[in-house]
C-alpha cells in the first residue's frame, strides 16, 4: 500500500507542485482547498502523470472541517503519514490600515489552520498506531519583517514557534514537525502582493514584485517547484534525524 500525504491549500501555486511532487514520489495524495473545483487542475496533472489523489473541500480556519479532511483522508486512502499545512493568505497592508476583522481572519486561516491540522494529523497517527510527518508553511516574511506584512508576518513568525514547539510535544509518538520558509515565489499570491505594494507606492507591479526580488542572492525568483523539492525531502525518510526546523527556500534572502 502506497504511503498517504494530505496537502491543504493543493488547488494553485505552492501547494499545487508540493502535491504533484509528493505524488511523483509515490504518495496518494488528498488535495485540500476552500472546494474540490480549485483542486481539479492538480488532480488532472497527478492522474495524467500515473499518480493517485482524491480531493476535499476544507476552510482550514475551521477545526472541524480540518479533522472532516483528515477522517476522510483516512477513510479513503487507508492511512496517513505527512501532512502539509500549506493553506494561507497573504493580505498586503500598512500598519495604519490593519483592521479587527482583517488580523482575525488571517491568523485564523494561516496560525489557526496549522493549529487545527497539526491537531487532526496527531490524532489520526496515534489512532493508526504509527508516527509521521508534519511539514508547516512559514515564509521568508516569518524570519525577517517585511514592510505592509505585519498580519501576514505575524502569522509566518507564529508557525516557527508553533512548529518548534510541537516538535518537542510530538516527538514521544515518533511524528516530526518541520516548516519551510519560501521567499518570492512566482505565484498568483506573490503576484497580488507585488500588485499592491507597487499600488500602495504608485508604481507598477514589475516595481512591486522588484522591490522583495532584489535581495535574492541567486538572481532569480523561485518556482513552486523549488519550494516542494525542499517539501519533497522533509516528507523523505532522508529527514527522519530533523524535527523543529525551518528550511528556507528564498535563494539566499535571509542567511542564520
Amino acid at each position: 500500500m502506497s504511503k498517504v500525504a494530505l496537502v491543504t491549500g493543493a488547488g494553485q501555486g505552492i501547494g499545487s507542485a508540493i502535491a504533484k511532487r509528493l505524488a511523483h514520489d509515490g504518495f496518494a495524495v488528498a488535495l485540500v482547498d476552500l472546494t474540490e473545483e480549485n483542486t481539479k487542475n492538480t488532480a488532472a496533472a497527478i492522474k495524467a502523470a500515473g499518480g493517485t489523489s482524491i480531493s476535499l473541500a476544507a476552510d482550514v480556519s475551521d477545526r472541524q472541517a480540518v479533522f472532516a479532511a483528515v477522517d476522510q483522508t483516512v477513510s479513503q486512502l487507508g492511512d496517513l503519514n505527512v501532512v502539509v499545512n500549506n493553506a494561507g493568505v497573504a493580505p498586503t497592508t500598512p500598519i495604519d490600515e490593519v483592521t479587527p476583522e482583517q488580523l482575525e481572519k488571517v491568523t485564523m486561516i494561516n496560525t489557526g489552520g496549522v493549529v487545527w491540522g497539526i491537531q487532526a494529523a496527531h490524532a489520526a497517527m496515534k489512532q493508526l498506531g504509527h508516527g509521521g510527518k508534519i511539514i508547516n508553511a512559514a515564509s521568508q516574511a516569518g524570519e525577517v519583517g517585511n514592510p505592509n506584512l505585519t498580519v501576514y508576518g505575524s502569522t509566518k513568525f507564529a508557525i516557527r514557534g508553533i512548529t518548534q514547539t510541537t516538535a518537542r510535544e510530538l516527538a514521544v509518538d515518533d511524528i516530526t514537525v518541520n516548516a519551510y520558509a519560501p521567499g518570492i515565489v512566482r505565484t498568483p499570491m506573490m503576484m497580488d502582493i507585488a500588485h499592491e505594494v507597487g499600488k500602495n507606492a504608485g508604481k507598477d507591479d514589475e516595481w512591486g514584485m522588484q522591490t522583495f526580488a532584489k535581495d535574492i542572492t541567486l538572481g532569480r525568483l523561485s518556482e513552486p517547484e523549488d519550494v516542494a523539492n525542499a517539501v519533497g525531502f522533509l516528507a523523505s525518510p532522508d529527514s527522519d534525524y530533523i524535527t523543529g526546523q525551518t528550511i528556507t527556500v528564498d535563494g539566499g534572502m535571509v542567511f542564520h
